[in-house]
């Protein structure tokens, strides 16, 4: 069993379609960011930084219990323990994360700025929002060249890259479709993606 600890934010949505796509039994609890119950020393035991997510496996390796923070390392750390959405080889799964640490050091930083200028910065920097707009823009020019030559993001098999990414760029194709009018390898990619049970069950 998994204790999952999350809240309604793309990292947290990336685990829990990792986990629903394992179809290994959790549970769930929300952490009230609102509340900043992320900072609560009982949440701070789990993860110093004080961010969600957090996954507690009562039946780690060695029957250890094991706390994991960071997304990408939950991602990580499920793919291995389940033999799944990472690759077999060194190389598979080098290509595999490659495109996570892409998801991680990119797409979420300055899609989350860009998100942060227009919805929260007060009072408003247009500078600001542009530096990010076009930065976004660009990001998804560099996906659209992988997914015009790979059916996903790090081949042609669904992995943890594409569980990583898409709950960070699929609300933007609504709010900003602009962005993506001449990206049709990537709208492909999103469409298939959101035919996925799991991906329906997580973000219907």
């Amino acid at each position: 069993m998994i204790d999952f600890y999350t809240a309604s934010t793309p990292n947290g949505r990336k685990i829990a379609l990792m986990l629903e796509e394992l179809e290994v039994p959790y549970t769930e609890h929300k952490v009230d960011l609102s509340k900043n119950e992320q900072k609560s020393p009982e949440f701070l035991e789990m993860n110093p930084n004080g961010r969600i997510p957090v996954i507690v496996d009562r039946h780690g390796p060695y029957d250890h219990k094991t706390t994991v923070f960071e997304s990408g390392a939950i991602l990580y750390y499920l793919a291995e323990k389940y033999g799944s959405f990472i690759g077999h080889s060194l190389e598979e799964k080098a290509h595999t994360l490659q495109w996570v640490m892409f998801q991680m050091s990119a797409i979420g930083p300055m899609f989350g700025n860009y998100y942060y200028g227009v919805n929260t910065m007060k009072p408003a920097n247009p500078g600001f929002i542009e530096r990010f707009e076009k930065e976004c823009i660009r990001l998804v020019g560099v996906m659209e060249l992988q997914l015009q030559k790979n059916e996903y993001l790090a081949g042609s098999t669904y992995t943890i890259a594409d569980i990583a990414t898409y709950p960070w760029i699929v609300g933007f194709t609504k709010s900003k479709p602009e962005w993506f009018e001449s990206k049709p390898s990537v709208l492909r990619w999103i469409q298939k993606v959101s035919e996925r049970p799991a991906v329906k069950k997580v973000l219907p």
